[in-house]
């Protein structure tokens, strides 16, 4: 199984800088989205039924923000939207799909760069979502968990961990949690099969930062340790350019 995981900062945008072509030469058989800043009635359908992606999506309710998805060439056996907690679910963070034994996530981290009142509901929502996938992976062992972190972990994760290190999306507590998650029995499938690795999966839009290539690893196809012994490849897809993020792909079988 092929799975991309893609934070595509408004889906409607990302079709039109050419997302269906792209999609077509990748051919994933499972895309994770994040950020599709659509309502449901506004998802462009027929760009991807003519690929033959069937599209389960879980909105925002406030219109234009957030949202993820997944688009999936694979009938799933199943489809939960959101983890339950209404203040998260509200603003259309969380879908799984179930292949089998296999359960695929997008999941779309808050951001706290607007500010302490966003960073403090980053910080309590990292705990919720640690909570929810450890007890979700009592009865779905096998987890996929795709999505934007907003979180780099290690230094060798952004191009300047100096001055970025009282930045959120790298401060010490988030960094923290991301050490603990990872220990709790989570794989980061892009560093564990490159431990050297330098890639990133996004860039400001400011300072001319993709062309030079001073970017952020915050996109990640994270995995229960049940699916170590499936990892074929991870790789991280930094030509393609419909959004301030970078795709990811995740093989395993």
């Amino acid at each position: 199984m092929k799975i991309i995981t893609y934070n595509v900062n408004g889906l409607r945008a990302a079709v039109n800088k050419g997302l269906p072509e792209w999609l077509a030469e990748e051919n994933p058989d499972v895309l994770c989205l994040q950020e599709t800043k659509l309502q449901p009635d506004q998802y462009p359908a027929e760009a991807f039924e003519a690929l033959g992606y069937k599209a389960y999506l879980y909105s925002a309710q406030k219109k234009g923000y957030s949202g993820v998805a997944i688009l999936t060439k694979i009938e799933p056996d199943h489809i939960e939207y959101g983890m339950g907690i209404e203040e998260y679910d509200n603003e259309g963070r969380f879908i799984r799909a179930d292949f089998g034994d296999l359960s695929v996530v997008s999941v779309y981290h808050p951001s706290g760069t607007s500010g302490d009142e966003r960073q403090a509901f980053k910080m309590v929502w990292l705990e919720a979502f640690q909570k929810y996938v450890t007890e979700l992976r009592k009865s779905r062992p096998n987890l996929i968990l795709c999505g934007d972190y907003n979180i780099c972990h290690e230094p060798i994760d952004i191009h300047d961990p100096v001055r970025n290190a009282t930045n959120s999306g790298f401060l010490p507590e988030e960094r923290e949690w991301m050490t603990r998650f990872l220990s709790a029995g989570f794989i980061d499938s892009f560093r564990t099969l490159y431990p050297e690795k330098q890639e990133y999966t996004w860039w400001s839009y400011r300072f001319n930062s993709r062309a030079k290539n001073k970017g952020w690893r915050i996109d990640y196809c994270m995995v229960s340790e049940p699916v170590r012994s499936l990892l074929k490849e991870a790789v991280i897809l930094n030509n393609a350019v419909h959004s301030d993020h970078c795709p990811m792909a995740l093989e395993v079988g």
